[in-house]
């Protein structure tokens, strides 16, 4: 009887520190006093555990591969290997590893084409030390973690930039129109509990479409889905649609 409740106890111990486990956060940026402030904002909650800190991408990709973090915060702009560059090798190499982009910039390009390249969302840099722990929490997840106030500026601009890259490869015939509708919500800037409201499904349901739609799509997150809606002209910049997503911001 002792060993069995020994058993018992040991199971219930490894659950609960399974349950526990600190995120692992790695902090990727060329600026000692930003890394050393996001460091600070992170360390203190029991629910953080900031592995290390790298001062360019390559460094970046490089301890990721040694410490294997939960949650990379990546500044975009870094000598050596940018922030696109390092999250496009994350992408690929370690792909439980999730990516948070950092800009300096609200209309910086060059976030969008690290959401292209893997990144589960990005945050401008004068975010409050609450959002930047929020955003964390949602990328590990697996959620987007995208500042609405960006969002269809960023887009905007990217799309309508004069030098387009090669069109995306978006198979979107084979989507049901549930899932189209979906999408297009998702686009707007609805969370899955508003889009279950909006078209009376449920939650689950919600996300089983999700799952579907990223698959057919062939993209890795909602962060690429919603830049595949602009792209493929779902959405419109400027139009009754993304009036609708600033409003539900």
């Amino acid at each position: 009887m002792d060993d069995g409740g020994t058993d018992d106890d040991t199971a219930n111990d490894g659950t609960a520190n399974d349950a526990r486990r600190a995120v692992k956060v790695l902090i990727a940026d060329d600026q000692p006093l930003v890394r050393r402030g996001l460091a600070l904002i992170l360390a203190p909650d029991p629910a953080f555990e900031v592995v290390g800190e790298a001062g360019n991408g390559a460094e970046a990709v490089a301890l990721a591969h040694r410490l294997r973090p939960d949650v990379v915060v990546m500044d975009i702009r870094m000598p050596v290997l940018d922030g696109v560059a390092a999250t496009g090798q994350l992408a690929q190499e370690l792909p439980g590893c999730r990516v948070l982009a950092l800009s300096t910039f609200d209309m910086d390009e060059y976030v969008v084409a690290a959401l292209r390249a893997g990144a589960c969302g990005f945050l401008p840099k004068d975010i409050s030390p609450e959002e930047l722990v929020a955003a964390v929490r949602v990328v590990h997840t697996g959620e987007a973690a995208v500042a609405p106030r960006l969002l269809t500026r960023l887009i905007s601009t990217y799309v309508r930039a004069p030098r387009r890259p090669e069109p995306p490869v978006v198979t979107t015939g084979e989507l049901t129109p549930r899932e189209a509708e979906v999408w297009r919500l998702m686009a707007t800037g609805l969370g899955n509990t508003e889009i279950a409201g909006a078209m009376d499904i449920s939650l689950s349901t919600v996300k089983n479409h999700i799952t579907s739609v990223f698959g057919k799509l062939g993209v890795r997150d909602r962060a690429q889905a919603v830049i595949a809606a602009y792209e493929t002209g779902l959405v419109e910049v400027g139009g009754g649609n993304a009036s609708a997503a600033q409003r539900n911001s």
